[in-house]
């Protein structure tokens, strides 16, 4: 039998069959297709690829957690009080 192996591991891992790993692909293209509506946009950094938005209030609305050094988001934290 031919075969390749699929590397991708993390949005697909929990995948049982061709038919759910293409939906968990389309809702992904959907959530991305959003945010990047909301101004959200990637930004290449030290062949890393980093999600970004400028308004941190955006930011954390959606939920996400900041991976700035621990002084930058105490900076933010402290200019928040």
């Amino acid at each position: 039998m031919s075969y390749f192996t699929w590397k991708e591991t993390g949005l697909t891992k929990d995948c049982r069959s061709l038919e759910a790993m293409a939906s968990r692909f389309e809702e992904s293209a959907k959530l991305m297709r959003l945010m990047a509506k909301e101004g959200f946009t990637l930004k290449q950094e030290n062949n890393k690829q980093l999600i970004t938005h400028k308004s941190q209030d955006i930011f954390n609305e959606w939920g996400f957690v900041s991976e700035e050094p621990p002084y930058r988001q105490l900076k933010l934290t402290i200019e928040e009080l």
